[in-house]
């Protein structure tokens, strides 16, 4: 996958993976369809943090749930 072509499927892709990787219970609050394409870098800067890390303290897990809610349109 080609994350640096800024598309609706890359978004999907980052967001799954993110939530997926946090064990995100509410994952409706963060859907693909919450972002844009002028959010595309911070959600990638995001979806590589999580991806380079194996674990989360509860206020890692909380930053990054505020920071996605942030780039939310």
């Amino acid at each position: 996958m080609d994350l640096s072509v800024k598309s609706a499927e890359n978004i999907q892709y980052m967001v799954e993976q993110i939530t997926t990787k946090l064990r995100m219970v509410n994952t409706g609050a963060i859907s693909p369809e919450h972002f844009s394409n002028s959010s595309y870098d911070d959600l990638k800067d995001i979806y590589e943090l999580v991806a380079r890390k194996n674990s989360f303290s509860p206020n890692e897990m909380q930053a990054i749930a505020e920071e996605l809610g942030n780039l939310r349109k």
